[in-house]
């Protein structure tokens, strides 16, 4: 084990949303791995909600977990040095209550908290488009407002992706194409669910617009530019890179997944249908040995500089982001999506890194003191 040297360690609490029936919400199998980290590393943690945290108090109620007993308990906690926000749901996050008390933590004189609020995707392509590092990683993307844009950037790219500003875990996402083999000249992919997609043909832009409303509703909406991606057997992949701050709160990149899209799915996502692989199986097929070597290093530096283009656009502390990149078929690196609260990573060195990496930051937090 990684230990982590120095000073007094702070205590660390994970943050989340009450539950009337379960007590609180989250990924408790995560919550269980933090728990544990955080004992081997000898930091006091525990699972903590916006509820119970009151910031005036000098002890609060939290979660602790029995892994004897293999059960949460209610019990008696100090007030959190450091947070770690993993409230689960954006509508949970949205609450005015909660961000009361988010920003009233951000405020306070003794509390360190990262990673504050979700990321919109619409948002984060206008933060990267505004540093001259970054803006070349992003594809074309604007968002969904008329029929007229949207024929006007299909013409020009004759593909292209709809996606929800605040989807997660390829919910939602849509692909429009020009079908050159037909004679109703619109192609709508809409991602149904049990791995069957649903194909909508029309030659009418009117009637094109309108089946797309149907499906997005209120929900607002991002057109992107579709890049062709570097395939493996038929199946287009991305990678899921991992990037997040050590204990010298440096950004550097804990580990690179690769997602392989689902037979006839339009995403890579696990729940879509993808499936996760290791980045030089799919790569070297691809590229070869010496050009894999090159695009892994390449990752690696385009994931740790819009790490940090996000992070000052955004003006919040943060420790850690997963981003889905794209290499398409010329070997050119592309930004996709980033998440504020990443997924656990399957594979298990990746996964191991990024527990003890959430500690080690914590460390780092504690010792700056706040400015």
């Amino acid at each position: 084990m990684n230990q982590i040297s120095g000073d007094q360690k702070p205590v660390v609490a994970v943050l989340t949303i009450e539950d009337k029936v379960e007590q609180f919400r989250g990924n408790r199998a995560n919550f269980r791995d933090l728990l544990r980290t955080g004992r081997e590393l000898d930091f006091p943690v525990y699972v903590l909600t916006v509820k119970d945290l009151k910031l005036s108090a000098s002890r609060v109620r939290g979660y602790g977990y029995n892994p004897e007993e293999k059960e949460w308990k209610r019990q008696w906690f100090p007030l959190p040095q450091v947070i770690y926000n993993r409230i689960p749901e954006r509508e949970d996050e949205k609450r005015p209550s909660v961000r009361k008390k988010i920003a009233a933590c951000l405020r306070h004189a003794d509390i360190h908290l990262f990673n504050p609020y979700f990321f919109n995707k619409w948002v984060l392509f206008d933060w990267l488009k505004k540093n001259h590092s970054t803006r070349t990683l992003v594809p074309r993307t604007r968002r969904l407002r008329s029929p007229h844009s949207l024929e006007e950037m299909l013409l020009e790219y004759r593909s292209l992706y709809l996606k929800p500003e605040s989807g997660k875990a390829g919910k939602g996402i849509m692909l429009l194409q020009i079908d050159e083999n037909e004679k109703k000249a619109y192609r709508l992919t809409i991602q149904g669910v049990k791995q069957r997609n649903i194909v909508y043909r029309t030659g009418k832009l009117t009637l094109l617009w309108k089946r797309i409303k149907r499906e997005t509703e209120k929900t607002p909406y991002i057109v992107q530019q579709a890049i062709e991606l570097a395939s493996y057997n038929g199946r287009q992949f991305d990678l899921r890179t991992l990037v997040q701050k050590n204990g010298k709160g440096t950004w550097l990149v804990t580990g690179i997944g690769a997602r392989l899209a689902g037979y006839h799915r339009i995403t890579t996502h696990v729940p879509q249908g993808g499936s996760v692989e290791d980045p030089e199986k799919l790569l070297i097929p691809a590229f070869g040995q010496e050009t894999t070597g090159y695009l892994m290093n390449r990752l690696k530096t385009s994931a740790v500089l819009i790490a940090k283009q996000i992070e000052k656009a955004s003006r919040n502390q943060l420790g850690e982001m997963s981003m889905d990149l794209g290499i398409d078929t010329e070997g050119k690196i592309w930004f996709f999506e980033a998440n504020a609260k990443p997924m656990k990573f399957d594979e298990p060195h990746i996964r191991k890194k990024s527990l003890e990496r959430v500690f080690q930051y914590s460390h780092y937090l504690h010792r700056q003191g706040k400015l």
